[in-house]
């Protein structure tokens, strides 16, 4: 039986035997063709399909050696076999090292993803906590994305909920601003978190930059694993408080040595070694599903641990998938100086001269044997291990539910991709449609997507024409883009949240576009709109409930809730942005960076409007063409011109 996890590959690969003849002979000729053009130097190679689309990308030392063994097919598993199959040709590019070829491997597979190759699932990006020098008084801020100078960077931390409880946190301990640099220079008094003993309120000069920046000095020494020494310094400066009696303010520095015990203690794996910076890492499989643990361990604290499932790993041994694993992950992470695993690596070496390359020092792959570091690849095991017997719990309740909703459905089979839709506005305003994705390993976030709607195109507050045009939009431009339906992307069931007047709307588009087979099921609330008595609405009429009780009534719920939880929030995003557009915007001429200094000088949009041709001509960065575009702007009848 073919893994969960690996159920996306063997759609993908379906796809790509259904546009292209599988032909064992004809691929091992178009490798044999390659073969005899290729010499030994290293390089990455890219099987492709008739089509031109990529199979397989992969690294070699050798490339005519590599490539040859694919021409071996009675050495080669059942999942490459189907590959050379569909193979038609390949693309070849020579590296000056195996380090290299490596990494251009790994950029490779993330760009393009191919169904034969092993791939991580979870793109998230992974969060820091950035502490910003140039500025004055520093801001300790979430930050991801790309680095900038001037910067300090901790972490990386495992996601947002660690990243934000570590800065909770950190603001009791340290005092320092969270708020931007545009909110800090418009203030003029503290905020909240002043009065709730959060920020030192430097926007205002309640502290001075020189105390400020001790604060800075013992918030870096913390971050980078000098805990111990900051503990002293907050614990001797609660004594001289309290020696003369000054117990208000020791009891300010009580209160911030608590909140340091607190992160210290919220660290689940101690390393035990303040010098300390490495990633620990552990694999473990059970019926087919592979999990790889990851800790992340900076100057001896623990900022946190994720689970990753490769996909596609199913049929591949796990020192590959290992290695696949750390070449990808890496590619957008810096490395750590060390990398600790629970087994050794036959292309360790290799694996390290490109993480080297990647991280700009040196970075050692190790495997140890015993002592503290030993500890700490085990429980990093011990996780795996826990997060695999997770997983099959999960597939076994998601086949179970899928089965019986086939069953209540009278579906061909158990649905693989289901398609949530759902849609929100306030009196028609700021409209928007949302589609969910779920299948047999839960929600497909990469999946999801929004559907704006534009003023005008759907009369205001009409629910069954904006379902009209968000499945419109959705499956139009999937027929442009895959006409024969032998894409990855089709849905088994389609469920919107409503009850006949939106499935009606639903089977009507689906007709129009001549989309078949796709079952319309719709969730209604049912009397008093109370959950548990929702009543399913089929295509053809017919209406159906579950016991409140029922686990696949759950399931439903959590589907219906989860794409009604993605498009409130998209709406309210969506309505937040509009709230923030200033008239200003509409003056030609004025960008960004000049509305920014007209809001600076004057403060509000109304102040600007307000403004002479001679006052506006004296804010900074504003020129003589702007100020008489922005007085024409608000006084249309009574343009006038500066004076020359």
């Amino acid at each position: 039986m073919l893994a969960s996890s690996d159920r996306f590959a063997e759609a993908a690969q379906t796809a790509m035997l259904a546009r292209g003849e599988p032909d064992l002979e004809a691929g091992v000729a178009a490798i044999r063709d390659t073969v005899r053009t290729l010499g030994r130097e290293p390089g990455v190679y890219r099987m492709v399909d008739a089509n031109g689309d990529i199979l397989y990308i992969g690294k070699a030392r050798a490339l005519r050696s590599r490539v040859a063994t694919y021409a071996q097919v009675e050495r080669l598993p059942q999942r490459l076999k189907r590959m050379v199959a569909l193979t038609r040709g390949l693309v070849v590019v020579t590296t000056a090292s195996e380090a290299e070829a490596l990494l251009l491997e790994s950029q490779l597979i993330k760009r393009h993803r191919p169904p034969f190759n092993v791939l991580l699932r979870d793109d998230k990006s992974f969060p820091f906590i950035a502490l910003n020098q140039a500025h004055d008084f520093p801001r300790l801020a979430k930050h991801r994305g790309a680095r900038q100078e001037g910067v300090l960077y901790f972490g990386p931390f495992a996601g947002a909920g660690a990243v934000n409880a570590t800065l909770n946190a950190l603001q009791k301990v340290f005092l320092l601003r969270s708020c931007t640099d545009s909110f800090m220079a418009n203030r003029s008094r503290p905020c909240l978190l002043y009065q709730i003993r959060r920020c030192s309120a430097p926007c205002v000069g309640r502290i001075d930059k020189a105390s400020y920046a001790s604060l800075v000095a013992d918030a870096k020494a913390f971050l980078s694993g000098r805990s111990a020494e900051v503990q002293a310094r907050l614990g001797a400066a609660m004594q001289r408080a309290a020696a003369i009696r000054d117990y208000e303010r020791a009891a300010v520095y009580r209160d911030r040595l608590k909140a340091l015990t607190y992160v210290q203690g919220s660290q689940a794996i101690h390393a035990g070694d303040s010098r300390l910076d490495a990633d620990v890492i552990a694999l473990a499989r059970d019926r087919g599903v592979t999990s790889v643990q990851v800790f992340f361990i900076r100057s001896g604290q623990n900022w946190g641990h994720r689970a990753v499932f490769p996909a596609q790993a199913s049929d591949v041994a796990e020192e590959e998938v290992l290695s696949a694993f750390l070449g990808q992950f890496y590619g957008e992470l810096v490395p750590p100086r060390r990398i600790l695993l629970d087994r050794t690596l036959a292309d360790a070496d290799v694996l390290a001269d490109a993480l080297s390359a990647r991280a700009g020092q040196r970075v050692v792959l190790a495997a140890p044997r015993r002592g503290r570091l030993k500890a700490l690849v085990n429980q990093a095991r011990r996780n795996a291990e826990d997060a695999v017997a997770r997983r099959l719990a999960e597939r076994s309740t998601a086949v179970t539910n899928l089965a019986r909703l086939a069953e209540l459905f009278a579906l061909p089979a158990p649905p693989q991709r289901i398609e949530i839709y759902d849609n929100s506005h306030v009196m028609g305003t700021n409209a928007l449609g949302a589609m969910v994705v779920a299948g047999p390993e839960g929600f497909v976030k990469g999946g999801y997507r929004k559907f704006n709607m534009k003023p005008g195109e759907v009369p205001a507050g009409d629910d069954f024409a904006m379902m009209r045009a968000m499945l419109g939009r959705r499956f139009r431009r999937t027929l442009e883009e895959d006409p024969d339906g032998a894409g990855a992307d089709w849905p088994d069931l389609l469920l919107v949240d409503g009850g006949k007047g939106q499935v009606s709307a639903a089977v009507a588009v689906l007709g129009e576009l001549g989309v078949e087979n796709v079952p319309v099921v719709g969730i209604a609330k049912g009397p008093d709109r109370n959950a548990g008595r929702e009543v399913f609405h089929l295509a053809d009429g017919r209406e159906l409930t579950l016991p409140p009780n029922d686990p696949l009534l759950f399931y439903l719920q959590r589907l219906r809730d989860e794409a009604h939880r993605f498009a409130i929030g998209a709406h309210r995003a969506k309505r937040a942005r509009a709230m923030t557009v200033s008239t200003l915007d509409e003056v030609p001429g004025v960008g960004p960076a000049r509305k920014k200094a007209l809001l600076m000088h004057f403060g509000t949009t109304r102040a600007v409007k307000g403004a002479s041709l001679e006052d506006l001509l004296n804010a900074p960065g504003i020129n003589r063409a702007t100020a008489q575009a922005v007085w024409a702007h608000f006084h249309p009848t009574n343009p006038g011109r500066l004076d020359e």
